[in-house]
């Protein structure tokens, strides 16, 4: 592959890893401020309360899905680049019409199973039957705005995307602390409610302007879509795995502990799994698609794997260093200082990212291949293993230990997801990915060892080196790789030029 070509497939990863890991960052800064001022009004316990009707939430979205936001994705991504407008339209009424069977089915089964989600998930005394219940619309909504959401990833359509991002997050903040400062706990349905439905109407208005609703005939239409609930079907029980995996676990830690410590483990959580996680917010938006685009070239789907790899470990590296350091004096500020016994779970947690950062772009061939069995039975194996090593490790070590869990449940996965990779599609990671993981990552494990230091200044002082080093080495990759730098120099000339 000649020089040039490699320097447009690294710019175009890293363009839209950038565009969509920075709008992930606006995004999780302004949720920073809403979890700061609703951490404020409802304490760790609330925080908690929260934590598991969201979970409740996921679990029941995941499992009535049909799997329709993912695999409908794949689908639209190769008729897509076939060009075929008609096709196109044609596609689109299937996918609508199966989510409102999906919309159906979570509003039922929610209903129908209140009673005995309540027995498992509170197990204190306390009845939560009717807020259960009332998740049964949310459910609903989830649906829907997932037909539409794969819409508009199968059209590429990322620029929408990437702004519904932003707006979404802005509407939450909005509805989330006046609901809360006036009710407090009793708000956090009607939080959650208000936020679904913006949610929805935001995703259906966008996806309205490029395919207006007809839903005329499309219910027998109903059987041209079940190659792709087929394949859903594999994506629903994976995810119906991972979030009630996380029930699992917060169920666990409720009944065990308290209601503070679920609060505490979602805080820590949030700011490790999800914040850091932020870059791979490109994955499902612009990798996937094209990773579907070639998923009858094994080469290419390959190729396309370690370099998706390469940039997000080359980007998300510093940022974990330095989330390291920075953590003791980022819990307390983002939350409130109840919430500084989870920074030792949060430290070692953010040691796993890097694990999933080579593990995500190949856990995704399986699904671009419509290998739907391997994917489940990947999901599955994945999900087991966060569960029992959070369980045993916070059973001995308590939420530090939980943090230690989710780490060695991220390589634990990663090796299983490349020995089967290598079975299946006979992947390799490729020289460049070795190279770079073992640069990177004994640069973030000096920067957790330094934690354990005695003078505070010794730590601070490790971190930063720690975080300038990671920095350089990424920096001077990406220039190396990508033709990105000279393009901003010519701008800026450009600009200087015309004023």
């Amino acid at each position: 592959m000649s020089d040039n070509k490699q320097s447009e497939i690294y710019g175009h990863v890293l363009k839209y890893t950038s565009i969509f890991g920075g709008v992930q960052g606006l995004s999780i800064l302004i949720s920073l401020v809403r979890n700061k001022l609703v951490a404020l009004m409802l304490g760790p316990a609330g925080m908690g309360l929260v934590s598991l009707f969201n979970s409740i939430l996921n679990f029941l979205s995941q499992a009535t899905s049909l799997g329709i936001s993912f695999s409908a994705v794949r689908h639209l991504s190769e008729i897509f680049d076939s060009g075929d407008d008609a096709r196109i339209r044609h596609f689109v009424k299937i996918v609508r019409a199966w989510s409102m069977v999906a919309a159906a089915l979570g509003f039922v089964l929610c209903v129908a199973a209140a009673s005995v989600i309540n027995s498992y998930v509170f197990d204190s005394g306390e009845s939560h039957t009717w807020q259960v219940a009332a998740l049964a619309p949310m459910v609903a909504m989830v649906a829907v705005t997932g037909g539409e959401t794969a819409i508009l990833k199968g059209a590429r359509r990322l620029r929408e995307l990437a702004g519904m991002q932003v707006c979404m997050v802005v509407a939450a903040l909005v509805i989330a602390v006046p609901v809360y400062w006036k009710f407090r706990d009793a708000g956090i349905i009607p939080v959650l409610a208000l936020t679904t439905l913006a949610n929805m109407v935001l995703t259906m208005r966008v996806s309205a302007r490029l395919y207006p609703f007809s839903l005329s005939g499309a219910a027998a239409l109903l059987g041209e879509g079940a190659p792709m609930v087929r394949l859903g079907m594999a994506f629903i029980v994976s995810g119906v795995f991972g979030s009630g995996a996380e029930m699992v676990v917060r169920s666990f830690l409720n009944n065990c502990a308290d209601l503070d410590t679920v609060g505490l483990y979602n805080a820590g959580f949030m700011i490790t799994v999800t914040y850091a996680g932020m870059v791979f917010s490109a994955m499902e938006t612009d990798y996937f698609p094209r990773l579907s685009a070639v998923n009858h070239d094994t080469a290419a789907v390959n190729l396309a794997a370690n370099r998706q790899i390469e940039v997000s470990l080359l980007i998300i590296a510093p940022m974990l260093t330095f989330l390291i350091m920075a953590l003791p004096l980022l819990i307390p500020l983002l939350y409130s200082g109840k919430f500084t016994p989870v920074v030792d779970m949060a430290q070692v947690a953010t040691l796993s990212m890097y694990s999933r950062a080579m593990m995500l772009p190949v856990a995704y061939m399986a699904l671009a291949k419509g290998h739907s069995r391997a994917y489940l039975v990947l999901e599955g194996v994945s999900a087991t293993g966060l569960v029992v090593l959070v369980m045993l490790c916070f059973s001995r070590w308590g939420l530090t230990g939980a943090g230690v869990g989710i780490l060695l449940a991220n390589v634990f996965d990663l090796a299983v997801t490349l020995a089967y990779a290598r079975y299946r599609y006979r992947y390799r990671l490729s020289r460049h990915v070795l190279k770079y993981a073992a640069a990177q990552i004994p640069i973030g494990v000096a920067a957790y060892l330094a934690t354990f230091a005695d003078a505070v200044w010794l730590s601070v002082c490790i971190g930063v080196a720690a975080t300038l080093a990671s920095t350089a080495i990424s920096v001077y990759i990406l220039h190396k790789k990508t033709s990105l730098w000279n393009k901003l120099k010519t701008k800026f000339i450009f600009s200087r030029k015309r004023g």
